[in-house]
């Protein structure tokens, strides 16, 4: 783990370089070892990131470039975002974001997510043996041996009919 401080990213020189049509995430932090995440993201002109909620993680949201609204799923009055402004979003609040007219650059950050874990199939109990459950559908009335069959007419000991067979 790298302990020294490095310059990731000049944002506005990635901003500038990317494809005037490019959107989504534009940059993201990657280094190992790390406690934070963050994401460069662009939406296009009236481009939308749909209500959510975060149920675990406050997020913060700079506006670098264009502008937009930030409308809160409670129904209050949206948010106007501007270049400069930062925005707290509270875990558990729900938001949604809609880009202006010249479209919107964010920079979003926060706790790093812990990672994703492949988890195996639980391992199958090898039969043992053993009954069922519930055999005495194949215990004779009469005698009370057990029928090896697992729906016997006839008892194999004594002759006796099932009931109900």
């Amino acid at each position: 783990m790298n302990s020294t401080p490095e310059v990731l990213a000049v944002l506005g020189d990635l901003l500038s370089a990317a494809d005037a049509d490019a959107r989504g995430a534009l940059w993201q932090l990657d280094r190992q070892g790390r406690e934070l995440d963050a994401n460069l993201v662009r939406l296009p002109p009236g481009g939308e990131v749909g209500e959510h909620q975060e149920n675990v993680l406050d997020v913060l949201l700079v506006v670098l470039e264009g502008g937009g609204r930030l409308a809160p799923g409670d129904g209050g009055e949206p948010l106007a975002l501007t270049p400069g402004t930062v925005t707290w979003l509270p875990r558990t609040s729900r938001r949604s974001l809609t880009a202006g007219p010249e479209g919107l650059a964010y920079l979003t950050v926060h706790r790093r997510r812990p990672g994703l874990a492949i988890t195996r199939a639980p391992v199958p109990v090898a039969y043992e043996g053993g009954e069922a459950p519930c055999a005495l559908d194949r215990v004779c009335p009469e005698c009370g041996r057990m029928a090896m069959e697992s729906a016997p007419v006839f008892c194999s000991a004594c002759g006796e009919r099932f009931p109900d067979r």
